[in-house]
């Protein structure tokens, strides 16, 4: 890779894949070569030490025990907790948000201590949440309905120092009642929208993107628009 290739990181992709999250790594990836910059993704597994030096993270669900490892791992080799200092950019999506809250509660009701870059915490919910999900963003910049596929059991609760990141339209988000889904903290993008969740909401992707070179025109993807006219037409799933 040259100096000039923007490095995405895609983080535990073998134990926080779920739903196809990786792809979000691969979307920030290509939007950046259809403009002409050079990018690529680099993999950091179980088996590799988290790199401090990337430009822009990614990190997707997982189920309990994988959650639990990667958090394990993530406080190990504290690279993004360094990267986020630094102001890189990072896309938290479902479990991610849990882990890197200061503390979640597993299904059977352990706490399990996080990586504490979110003022966040997460108990299990009395009922799984599953569906379609529609929100308007809360955050400068973004004007496009975000959409996903949520499932999960956990609910999130935001502290002060957390602002979320859209205002639900359908669907549950953050915790059922609550009215809102995810989670903007400092360089911190998290949802609960699965999908790929960038796929889906491209000017999320450039948002992020945006942070690491500058502002970006808009590009138009046929196969993108109806994409998103498909989804934000889906009935929501309870």
């Amino acid at each position: 890779m040259s100096e000039s290739t923007v490095r995405i990181g895609l983080v535990l992709p073998d134990v926080m894949g779920t739903y196809g999250d990786g792809g979000n790594a691969v979307v920030l990836r290509e939007r950046l070569r259809h403009r002409g910059f050079d990018a690529e993704v680099v993999e950091i597994t179980l088996a590799d030490p988290v790199p401090e030096s990337l430009d822009l993270y990614t990190l997707g669900g997982a189920e309990d025990y994988a959650q639990r490892l990667a958090t394990k791992h993530l406080i190990q080799y504290p690279g993004l907790q360094r990267a986020v200092e630094r102001g890189a950019p990072v896309l938290a999506i479902c479990a991610a948000i849990q882990v890197l809250g200061h503390w979640y509660e597993t299904s059977s009701g352990e706490r399990v201590d996080g990586v504490g870059v979110l003022d966040v915490t997460t108990s299990p919910q009395p009922a799984r949440t599953i569906g379609e999900v529609v929100s308007q963003p809360l955050v400068a910049g973004l004007d496009q309905r975000l959409t996903g596929f949520e499932n999960h059991r956990g609910g999130t609760v935001l502290g002060r120092d957390a602002t979320p990141l859209a205002k639900v339209i359908s669907g549950a988000g953050n915790r059922d009642g609550d009215g809102f889904d995810g989670v903007t903290q400092g360089s911190i993008v998290a949802t609960y929208l699965h999908g790929p969740c960038l796929a889906r909401n491209p000017q999320l992707a450039d948002h992020l993107l945006s942070k690491v070179v500058g502002d970006l025109a808009p590009i138009h993807l046929a196969e993108v628009e109806q994409l998103r006219r498909e989804r934000l037409a889906a009935p929501r799933r309870a």
